[in-house]
């Protein structure tokens, strides 16, 4: 096979011949070494320096041209900057109402009660309890957490299981590694995206206690993100991994096309020898290339990571009960001994912390009129709280081969992945021509309406895990529901007996034939604890994604309705409004085919 990508390191002290450092057992990719001017010799594109918002980075300035002798081999050079994925979390907002901390507020500014969602609370909600009891708890099962950094301490897994009683399961088991292989691999040990290292290996095992928690990372390098280095080693090594979780994220625009196109072929190897891949969609709405912003100004997007035909894509949601007032109908007034209260399946909505927001809007206003200068985002008294990209993402694919004209911006020769041929078959599925995500949602938010996941970190930092877990870290993000569905899939991988590669076309037709040509209202998530027993997947079909916008910098708007006032909404058209994006019956861009009944999916699935 010929190579499909190069995997560029740099290393100082090069001659200024450039060389071949390693090339994968799977020819997919060549590692090379060499300076800024071999590169401009080579590639004919030059490396600079770069101040990007107070960041210092060092970048390409142009495409680099792959020389003609390659080019039969080449599809292209993954990466020449230091722009590395970042993690899909977002801590909890630490509001501060009156002696409550969570939203939502009443007119006086105070905050209601919180209900924090743990390990026994996700069970119940999504019944797993009903595969748990029957033996199927990820007996056997390897779930590998793909990271760039260690755990903070390895007791803190240990603490997370304790505290919520996971340590009845005997088999589980936790380990770190650092993968060696044809790709140079060091440790790197803790580092700023510790946070995200500790939620995804404390949250697939609550998903699959008796599993084997691997974390695998290595140390980023120049151009290369520790995390694919360590997945592309373990593809090329034995034994293989049966799940694969990664909860990083880059939009296309951004990412590049040669590094779409290599995430893209390492998942498809993957699948190919039998991974199931899952990966999270991100956590700022449809605008992908703002992630971590107050205002979204690079207009529609989706992360390069997640949005590969090969990787289940997982998107996020929200409780939708804080919105219904029916908090009491969902959530008993004191815990268990495990610091359980979830008292059944609770309604779901879009998770979506912005004043964008339908559902924030009518809550906080009456109306759910966002936009304009007497719209919400205009005029909300709570600004502060609400002008936020946080929310879970989705979108079609539009940038993942080309080149962009404006960097971070759907542009210049920007096109998206075909459609693949499994994502059809039943209601709401979009007819264009582009893959579309996510694939499928779970809980995600970081406490708009009051629910968050609680984790162990005990670094002091972020105030340690000793005592009740109330007091633990708080946050959201499809962080935790990408390794929660890897987790979903351990349990899958259990009872059918074996590893099942690429899952989509097994996801799409279980959900054509429950919601088939035009949904099935028994199995509407809005039914809350009245939803059919029978459903598979709780189709999501009330609220928005949507998100706040502002002109990009040159003054002209990207996918931004701003009829007047200052602040405008993410929309499909800068002329009128049309939300990116709203759920609804079937399949939607806000949560994909919607969240799942473990157990009945587990039972469903084909042996």
């Amino acid at each position: 096979m010929s190579p499909s990508g190069i995997s560029p390191r740099s290393r100082s002290g090069s001659q200024h011949t450039g060389s071949v450092e390693a090339v994968l057992p799977s020819r997919m990719v060549i590692e090379f070494s060499g300076t800024a001017g071999d590169v401009r010799e080579a590639f004919h594109t030059e490396i600079h320096n770069l101040d990007v918002n107070g960041v210092h980075h060092i970048a390409n300035m142009s495409d680099p041209r792959i020389p003609a002798a390659l080019a039969p081999a080449v599809a292209g050079i993954a990466k020449l900057n230091d722009f590395m994925p970042h993690p899909q979390y977002r801590l909890r907002n630490k509001y501060t109402f009156g002696t409550d901390t969570c939203f939502p507020i009443n007119s006086q500014g105070n905050g209601g009660p919180c209900y924090a969602v743990t390990p026994t609370d996700l069970a119940t909600i999504y019944n797993f309890n009903g595969a748990f009891q029957a033996g199927i708890t990820g007996a056997g099962q390897t779930i590998i957490l793909i990271e760039d950094t260690d755990v903070y301490n390895t007791s803190d897994w240990t603490t997370f299981r304790d505290t919520f009683a996971l340590n009845l399961y005997t088999q589980g088991t936790f380990t770190q590694v650092h993968p060696q292989g044809s790709l140079t691999c060091s440790d790197p040990h803790v580092n700023g995206d510790e946070v995200e290292a500790e939620l995804d290996v404390e949250y697939s095992s609550a998903a699959a206690p008796n599993a084997a928690i691997v974390l695998a990372s290595c140390a980023d390098t120049f151009s290369s993100f520790g995390g694919l280095t360590a997945l592309q080693n373990l593809l090329g090594g034995t034994p293989l991994p049966q799940v694969v979780s990664i909860s990083y994220g880059e939009c296309e625009a951004e990412n590049g096309a040669a590094s779409n196109k290599l995430f893209s072929d390492t998942y498809q190897q993957a699948v190919t020898e039998g991974v199931s891949v899952f990966t999270s969609s991100g956590d700022e709405g449809a605008a992908s290339c703002d992630a971590d912003k107050e205002n979204a100004s690079h207009g529609i997007g989706v992360s390069g990571l997640a949005s590969s035909p090969y990787d289940v894509a997982v998107g996020g949601t929200d409780f939708g009960d804080a919105y219904a007032n029916e908090t009491s109908t969902y959530w008993s007034t004191n815990n268990n001994s495990d610091y359980g209260s979830a008292l059944s399946y609770i309604p779901e909505i879009p998770w979506d912390d912005s004043c964008a927001s339908t559902l924030i809007a009518d809550y906080y206003s009456g109306s759910r009129v966002t936009y304009g200068a007497s719209g919400y985002c205009n005029t909300t008294p709570y600004t502060k709280y609400f002008l936020t990209t946080a929310s879970g993402s989705g979108g079609k694919s539009s940038c993942a081969k080309g080149e962009a004209k404006v960097r971070g911006v759907k542009s210049g020769t920007c096109k998206g992945w075909p459609k693949p041929s499994w994502q059809t078959g039943f209601v709401g599925i979009h007819n264009d021509n582009v893959r579309d995500v996510p694939d499928v949602s779970l809980f995600a938010a970081n406490g708009v309406w009051s629910h968050y996941y609680l984790f162990c970190d005990s670094d002091p930092s972020y105030n340690g895990c000793s005592g009740a877990p109330e007091n633990w870290l708080g946050a959201g993000g499809t962080s935790f529901a990408s390794p929660i569905w890897a987790g979903i899939q351990a349990l899958v991988d259990q009872k059918a007996g074996s590893s099942q590669g690429d899952i989509h076309s097994t996801l799409y037709s279980l959900a054509a034939t429950e919601y088939g040509s035009a949904g099935n209202p028994n199995c509407v998530s809005g039914n809350g604890n009245q939803v059919a027993s029978t459903c598979i997947f709780y189709d999501v079909t009330e609220g928005n994604m949507d998100v706040n916008c502002v002109p990009f910098s040159s003054g002209k708007r990207y996918n931004c309705y701003l009829p007047s006032g200052n602040i405008g909404v993410l929309s499909q058209s800068d002329k009128v409004y049309a939300p990116a994006f709203s759920a609804t019956t079937g399949w939607d861009f806000a949560s994909g085919i919607g969240t799942v009944n473990v157990a009945n999916l587990v039972n469903a699935w084909p042996q």
